[in-house]
């Protein structure tokens, strides 16, 4: 028998008495209308406004201060001066308040000493173990318990306008800003789309999204969650909420801001300037299976789709229309989205035939015309669809502008959708009246209006169908070595990082650095023609730049010439640095040239990549991240995931490369990444050739990066 644990937040969400520290008579002021609304939304617990300004409120007695309360208090919301606002909650942790939300602003968001009385916050709250949210918040909203603990007007109670609910299903919202937070909710509300609760994380001083996070996750009541995040605090819980809803399969979509170019470095390695502001972010969310979304509108549609929705089984998708230009432009949407939209088989199409005029045309896009409507051929062509094995996904492309007049019977439509075996998703290519969403609400049909947001919808559907999440992997302990001796300088040439992966066990050519002319017959008699050789310089990390390699060297004498060239061109564009000679290496055999590299992330830690190699990796920047550690089995994904990905599979009939040793080779170097993240900040290996399969892969270049 499974024994479900009460979370530490079911408390905060659902509390049975709330105080309002700085509580107004004035409905216009914020005050006033976190009183209100909670009064507006039915709270069925006790609320305790605190003022002694005022005896009472809106026929609620008044209390001097909390303390003169004299009950349990499981919230207290604080609205009063940012500088008293220590104070208060100070005497609600001595009366054993168990949450705190508090509204007012003026603290960290203001730099200066303001981020001082913050921390003081936090300190209390870990002192005394009483949680709290903000500050600078704006609360959160609990529909199904019509708890209001907000003053954001989206969730004012108005009666001459009735709530529109379309889903049986709920999402639940976790914004880092309270404004997007509870406009999400907003434009959830008005599609039908049911919420279980917003809430608004503020600055975050104890009580952070990652916690709040995992509560929605556990929450039987949520089942799709929407973040809206600006950057994690609380990595571990999040990346623990992560975890947990990916093992439950439930859906997290999520919207990052902040993706411009604020994280600017000045990065040594393709690897870092390829990596941009999000990277990491993102990486996180793909191995966790979140659906990115970076438009409100197509975030809310996706939330449509899923809360209405069963996922789809594959990526075949049958439209069908009122509108026969309308069908085509749905048709051309999807597949747009590399979705496809396949031709009927004879049988399906001499059934639909039958339900159609003849001027209609049962292929796919299937235009019913608007005379099926009234007979009934439409919704019956929907349920064919539905039954059929030959697609995946149903979009319905439809006018619902009338006042007047349903395309659908209720009472036949309703039971079609909730049996649905797929989805099924309307399209209205005109602005649909208040008549229609409401009727085809009550059959449990959200109607969209966004083609592109629809369109984009099915793809993420598809694409989470598909997910897989992969087992985690622990950090190996690093065996002992001396590894640490040889990160000398900030940055290490080609043949200091070669030296260091050769001892941490990466398998590597056979090279010689010749750190004078008269050691090159040497050198070439142990590595043989044709060779390569490259000037190495811990001031120059990109050789090609500075003229500084010569390949396919098939003489004594060219080797010679090369020799000098190589140090005569480094001396003219780098004058300052410092040389420690000419590496001479074997010629590698051809193979598929990639990118392997690690950096460091500064909310999650180390990060590997794999992409495109060679000197164009920055122009196409074909790159996939993973958190550090991966499995070869993570890796094989991540190469699979690359859109240069068919040149690894035997691309115009070229050799199948070796994935399995290209795989193999990403895991080991994530391993490493993970195992120094103390001290490396970076590696990369660019380019590593994919030989043919069983061939294996050859480490061309080489570079890594001393943490600072």
């Amino acid at each position: 028998m499974t024994v479900t644990r009460p979370h530490p937040l079911d408390s905060f969400f659902n509390p049975s008495s709330i105080a309002i520290i700085g509580a107004s008579r004035d409905v216009t002021k914020i005050p006033g209308l976190l009183l209100s609304f909670l009064r507006k939304n039915q709270f069925s617990g006790a609320i305790y406004p605190v003022n002694p300004n005022y005896p009472d409120i809106d026929g609620l007695t008044c209390h001097p201060t909390i303390a003169a309360i004299g009950q349990p208090i499981d919230l207290a919301i604080v609205i009063i001066p940012a500088r008293v606002v220590l104070g208060a909650l100070e005497d609600c942790a001595t009366l054993g308040v168990k949450h705190a939300i508090i509204i007012s602003s003026g603290f960290a968001e203001e730099g200066g000493d303001s981020i001082a009385m913050q921390d003081a916050i936090a300190a209390l709250a870990q002192r005394t173990g009483m949680r709290i949210s903000g500050p600078n918040a704006e609360g959160y909203y609990n529909q199904i318990a019509g708890i209001a603990a907000t003053f954001s007007p989206t969730v004012d109670v108005k009666p001459d306008q009735p709530r529109l609910v379309a889903t049986t299903k709920r999402i639940g919202i976790v914004a880092q800003s309270g404004g997007i937070g509870f406009a999400i909710y907003n434009r959830a509300k008005s599609l039908g789309i049911a919420l279980s609760t917003v809430i608004s994380t503020g600055n975050e001083s104890d009580l952070g999204a990652g916690e709040f996070f995992d509560y929605m996750v556990q929450d039987t009541a949520t089942d799709v969650i929407l973040l809206f995040i600006e950057g994690i605090r609380d990595v571990d819980k999040f990346l623990a909420a992560a975890r947990k809803a990916a093992e439950l399969g439930k859906p997290v979509i999520v919207v990052k801001v902040g993706r411009s170019g604020a994280g600017e470095r000045a990065a040594a390695s393709h690897t870092a300037s390829m990596a941009g502001w999000t990277a990491a972010y993102d990486a996180v969310f793909a191995r966790y299976g979140f659906i990115v979304s970076n438009d409100l509108d197509e975030a809310v549609t996706i939330a449509a789709v899923l809360t209405t929705s069963p996922l789809p089984k594959g990526d075949r998708v049958a439209v069908v229309t009122v509108s026969g230009g309308a069908g085509i432009w749905g048709a051309d949407a999807v597949s747009t989205q590399g979705l496809q939209v396949p031709e009927l088989s004879d049988g399906v199409q001499a059934t639909i035939r039958g339900l159609i005029p003849s001027y209609g045309s049962p292929c796919n896009p299937i235009d019913i015309t608007a005379q099926a409507v009234h007979s009934g051929g439409l919704q019956k062509t929907i349920e064919l669809l539905d039954r059929s094995d030959e697609v995946d996904a149903i979009l319905v492309v439809i006018s619902l502008s009338s006042e007047t007049r349903m395309p659908f019977k209720t009472p036949e439509l309703k039971p079609v959708i909730a049996a649905q075996n797929k989805p099924i998703v309307f399209w209205s290519y005109t602005l649909s009246s208040n008549f229609a969403r409401t009727g085809l609400a009550e059959s449990g049909v959200v109607v969209l209006s966004g083609l592109t947001h629809v369109s984009v919808a099915f793809r993420r559907l598809v694409d989470h169908a598909r997910f897989n999440l992969v087992e985690p992997v622990a950090t190996v302990a690093a065996a002992p070595n001396d590894l640490a001796e040889h990160l000398t300088a900030p940055t290490l040439s080609e043949y200091d990082s070669k030296t260091l992966l050769q001892i941490a066990g990466v398998a590597l050519p056979g090279e010689v650095l010749v750190t004078d002319k008269s050691a090159l017959d040497a050198a070439i008699a142990k590595i043989g023609f044709p060779l390569v050789m490259k000037i190495q310089s811990r001031d120059i990390p990109h050789k090609s730049e500075v003229g500084g390699v010569r390949v396919d060297i098939t003489t004594k004498n060219e080797a010679a010439a090369a020799y000098d060239a190589l140090i005569a061109s480094a001396r003219q564009h780098r004058p300052q640095a410092a040389l420690q000679g000419v590496l001479v290496s074997p010629m590698a055999r051809k193979g598929v040239e990639i990118i392997v590299g690690t950096l460091l992330d500064e909310t999650f830690g180390p990060m590997v990549m794999v992409g495109l190699g060679g000197v164009t990796a920055e122009l196409f920047k074909d790159v996939v991240y993973r958190p550090a550690p991966v499995s070869a089995d993570e890796a094989a994904s991540m190469l699979g995931a690359l859109k240069a990905a068919p040149l690894l599979n035997g691309f115009r009939g070229t050799p199948k490369a070796d994935v399995s040793a290209a795989a193999a080779l990403i895991a080991q170097i994530s391993q490493l990444a993970a195992q120094f993240e103390g001290e490396i900040a970076e590696i990369e290996l660019n380019p590593v050739l994919v030989h043919p399969a069983s061939e294996g892969v050859t480490i061309v270049d080489a570079l890594v990066v001393r943490k600072g």
